[in-house]
């Protein structure tokens, strides 16, 4: 069976979908089969892949209009595909909230797929409002992708109140994956000591590897690639080929 990750933070551009597209590219270099869940309206997942969601994505597959395995797409990486999002997934919110068991919609839509992956990958809007609720309650384990700067540390704090309730009421099985330091400047000081003072307080949840800010991460979704086929040897690809090999130890 699968193992399934979401990747959540309510703050915008910490690198989750960087995190979400580039790891899951190295895991299926490992010749993991790995699925990635475009789960946020915005589609950065889906577009930095080159894919397109309209009419074939995650919201007809919640909304009951088409079946899993319908929507399940290739991507140019072999081994990695991508059920992709489209603007249609922000009146998901509006739809399903008076729906029953609202919660569990995205862990029933997706749980026939499990047996055909390694890794399903859930890549979440930078909210806590139903959508990510729904990714968390599908999960077994969530990474936390945080930016190394103060009011990144600030929304910690908020994100885990929310996995510490989701653990309480809607899924007790989900686990802390990792928290994972993104956008590092070893050149500031307030970096390193977002670095330190988390690491000190997370210990064994915080992933070693560290992901450096660089241009190449950023290039590549203008191409429709990950970094493992935009530009292998930069360094964030050697950091995100890193951060695979400690999931596959460690997630």
């Amino acid at each position: 069976m699968g193992k399934i990750v979401v990747f959540a933070n309510q703050k915008g551009g910490v690198g989750k979908t960087t995190t979400a597209v580039n790891l899951g590219a190295y895991l299926a270099e490992a010749s993991k089969r790995v699925l990635l869940i475009d789960f946020d309206p915005q589609a950065n997942s889906s577009s930095s892949l080159g894919i397109d969601g309209r009419g074939r994505g995650i919201y007809e597959l919640l909304i009951g209009s088409i079946q899993p395995r319908d929507v399940v797409q290739e991507t140019k990486v072999p081994g990695l595909f991508i059920i992709a999002s489209s603007i249609h997934l922000t009146g998901a919110t509006v739809e399903l909230i008076n729906m029953p068991g609202r919660e569990y919609l995205l862990k029933k839509a997706i749980e026939e797929l499990r047996g055909d992956f390694d890794y399903l990958f859930i890549d979440c809007p930078p909210s806590l409002g139903l959508l990510t609720v729904n990714g968390l309650v599908a999960a077994d384990a969530v990474i936390i992708p945080l930016q190394c700067e103060y009011f990144a540390m600030e929304g910690l704090s908020k994100l885990l109140k929310t996995i510490q309730r989701v653990q309480q009421k809607l899924n007790p099985g989900l686990k802390i994956g990792g928290i994972l330091f993104t956008m590092f400047d070893s050149r500031t000081r307030l970096a390193n000591e977002v670095v330190k003072e988390v690491s000190s307080y997370f210990k064994e949840n915080v992933f070693t590897t560290i992901i450096p800010r660089n241009v190449r991460l950023s290039e590549a979704p203008s191409f429709a690639r990950p970094i493992n086929q935009y530009d292998p040897e930069c360094i964030g690809a050697r950091s995100y080929r890193r951060l695979a090999q400690e999931v596959l130890e460690h997630v």
